[in-house]
């Protein structure tokens, strides 16, 4: 359909006269020209001619008088018409246009209409641009009247000043800036509530209050129309090749000026509930980045890498693509770790690196360029993450600036449980897509708290945001409506943009976790695409020595170590083995009362024969821990918590609550209680208040491996 459409309509002839003033004056003399040779060829009457040129002297006036042009410019066009008529008539009478006087004359006019057409048509551009301007004026004095009075009746205000009242584009709106009376610095918190109820705005209008350029002055923008219920399409066709030093515009403001959001030296984060337009928005600023070519995006996503997918398949199954748009994503928590690795060893060598670089251009900050670029991290679902990996994104959020690493987060609150604190403190950029609660809004955007009202942005692919401004002033937020992007296009980009996507520098590969780089696609693109076969584009990228860093004794990766030496213990990720197969109800309840004991009775070892051999591999994967431990600490484990550890890692690491008990034949509450209690008493809790998605499925209290192996660690010595 949009193909067919594309055709009719550059079929379509355009039959509107798009003439300059010049070419306007041209056309008339060569007509009077033309009708003259062919009069006086044929023997027309020129009385015909004289007619004709009065019958066009009348419609002319008449259509300038409907457009209440200036008497002079409607007395002009009148007497050209006659002039002209009038030539024509007298050549035909005198038989032939080319003898040399009347030749001479109707060069003279011609030349007179070419000269004086521009001028003419600028005067009465002139004229009504004044016309315009002095209608707006009195609008604005009107509505400047009104405003004063209508503050005054709202706010109880006396000495306010209504200095300006500015239409939007398109008459969605307008602009009223107000200067308050000495000794007062704004409007009350609920000012934009109270506006939008005495104007009657339509749902889907609204008003905003914002501080002005000077102290004591605020601006009220008034929406007179739901801008934000219209559908922004990303752009279409050919994009071209843009700079991450430029800011990327996402999206538009209720009064149609653009969202842009600088991304060379600021992180971002994102919040929003479920069937908010998150996701879209993510691959808006996605889309956007991978325009430039000087940025390179690494992606995190352990909850089944739904961000990333529809970026890659166009080069990982479909074949269209010649690489990856992404250059890295880390579908799991170990990926995640040796990414973060190389970014936090990659900022040191930058650092001192590239001094020389920096020199040259005066500046404490790398210029990003298509040899050095910036490196883009996006952590989704941050909820789902595990503190160590939380740990080092906060170090690439907080030092990472000077040497171009930054990063985006994205998860369903801004809440502590959530977002860490360096998460919202460091990143300028901060996104809230359409919530319910204003007390989200205020966690995001605390400077805005009461202000902001979410029915403001109550369409899916709106929300709120706040950014730096060109002075690096970060603005209040506002409404916005993100653009939309969907599947099909994100395909079509992911093609277009490998074409200009850059190459990480060797300076930055050139560490110790460096090493893992170059197999990064043969570790995750079996995770990414299980099961299906993937296309010739990606054997590049993964027929090449497939390396893994030794797993630690708290099942985390060294990336920093030597992978030809033993580690202090086993690497390998086979669950361990416990005696006595499976538990059954009565088993299940001595363990429960076997763990509630040992909490009452911290100093009482675990009275269970064989426990030291049967948990030996789990306690070797663990280790102790490297920080002050609980009075719990040093104690023997609790055997509830090393089979709950030892069934999560048989399931691939992670189990919602519900199915951990069945497996361990149990009811969810009580387990949980246990579990929790066991975890609470050695300094350990669950990532994002025990929030997790397993396969894709919706967040639901469970369980990672890696929790459970840290409390283990923190009871053995």
């Amino acid at each position: 359909m949009s193909g067919n459409a594309s055709t009719n309509e550059a079929n379509t002839w355009d039959w509107s006269w798009k003439t300059t003033p010049k070419m306007g004056a041209a056309l008339v003399a060569g007509g009077a020209y033309s009708v003259a040779a062919m009069g006086a060829a044929t023997g027309l009457p020129p009385v015909h001619a004289g007619a004709v040129a009065a019958v066009g002297a009348l419609a002319q006036a008449t259509v300038d008088l409907r457009r209440d042009r200036p008497a002079g410019h409607i007395l002009a066009r009148a007497c050209a018409w006659l002039a002209a008529g009038g030539w024509t008539a007298t050549t035909i009478a005198h038989g032939t246009p080319f003898a040399w006087t009347p030749f001479g004359v109707w060069a003279a006019g011609a030349t007179a209409g070419l000269v004086l057409a521009p001028g003419l048509a600028r005067g009465e551009q002139a004229t009504r641009a004044g016309r315009a301007s002095a209608l707006l004026q009195r609008w604005a004095d009107g509505q400047a009247a009104e405003w004063h009075q209508r503050l005054t009746a709202l706010f109880r205000l006396e000495g306010h000043n209504v200095s300006g009242v500015k239409p939007w584009p398109e008459d969605v709106g307008y602009t009223v800036r107000v200067e308050l009376p000495p000794g007062v610095e704004s409007l009350p918190a609920n000012a934009a509530r109270v506006i939008a109820g005495a104007l009657r705005l339509p749902r889907g209008g609204g008003v905003e209050v914002v501080d002005g350029e000077e102290h004591g002055t605020v601006l009220i923008r008034v929406t007179l129309v739901d801008v934000l219920a219209t559908t922004i399409a990303f752009p279409e066709g050919d994009l071209p090749v843009t700079t991450i030093n430029n800011p990327i515009e996402i999206g538009r403001h209720p009064d149609g000026t653009p969202v842009l959001l600088p991304m060379v030296d600021t992180c971002t984060v994102m919040i929003g509930q479920t069937d908010s337009g998150k996701t879209n928005a993510a691959n808006v600023v996605n889309g956007k980045v991978l325009q430039a070519n000087d940025v390179l995006v690494w992606h995190i996503d352990t909850t089944g890498a739904g961000l990333s997918l529809p970026w890659l398949r166009a080069w990982a199954l479909d074949g269209t693509a010649k690489c990856p748009v992404l250059d890295w994503v880390a579908p799991t928590e170990e990926e995640a770790h040796i990414m973060l690795d190389v970014a936090i060893e990659g900022m040191a060598a930058r650092k001192t690196g590239y001094q020389d670089l920096m020199l040259s251009v005066d500046d404490d900050k790398i210029p990003v360029s298509p040899d050095v670029p910036e490196i883009l991290i996006v952590a989704d679902e941050i909820a789902e993450l595990p503190q160590s990996i939380l740990d080092k994104l906060n170090t690439v959020i907080n030092v990472g600036r000077a040497t171009r690493f930054r990063e985006m987060s994205i998860g369903l609150r801004a809440t502590a449980d959530v977002s860490t604190p360096a998460m919202k403190k460091q990143s300028q950029n901060r996104i809230g897509m359409r919530v319910s609660d204003p007390e989200e809004l205020g966690h995001l955007f605390p400077y805005g708290q009461g202000r902001l009202d979410p029915r403001a942005a109550r369409h899916q692919g709106s929300g709120h945001v706040s950014y730096p401004n060109a002075e690096g002033i970060t603005v209040p937020a506002r409404p916005f409506k993100a653009e939309r992007l969907k599947p099909s296009r994100i395909g079509a980009l992911s093609i277009l943009f490998a074409d200009r996507r850059p190459t990480l520098d060797a300076l930055t590969v050139d560490t110790a976790s460096g090493r893992y780089y170059a197999s990064r696609w043969a570790r995750t693109l079996p995770v990414l695409f299980k099961g299906k076969a993937l296309a010739p584009t990606t054997r590049p990228w993964t027929e090449v020595p497939l390396m893994r860093p030794p797993i630690s004794e708290r099942g985390i990766p060294m990336t920093g170590a030597d992978p030809a030496k033993p580690t202090a213990g086993p690497a390998s990720t086979t669950p361990a083995t416990t005696p006595g197969g499976p538990i059954d109800g009565a088993g299940m309840s001595e363990l429960l009362e076997q763990a509630r004991q040992s909490l009452r009775n911290p100093d009482r070892a675990t009275e269970h024969p064989g426990e030291d051999d049967a948990f030996a591999a789990v306690l070797a994967q663990t280790g102790p821990t490297q920080w002050g431990k609980p009075a719990t600490a040093g104690k023997a484990v609790p055997e509830l918590l090393t089979r709950a550890h030892h069934t999560l890692e048989e399931a691939g690491g992670r189990l919602y609550t519900a199915d951990l008990a069945d497996a361990l034949g149990t009811d969810a509450q009580s387990l949980g209680n246990e579990l929790n209690t066991l975890m609470r008493a050695v300094g350990v809790s669950r990532p994002g208040v025990g929030s997790i998605r397993v396969d894709g499925g919706p967040p639901r209290s469970g369980y990672l491996a890696e929790t459970l192996a840290q409390a283990i660690g923190n009871y053995r010595p």
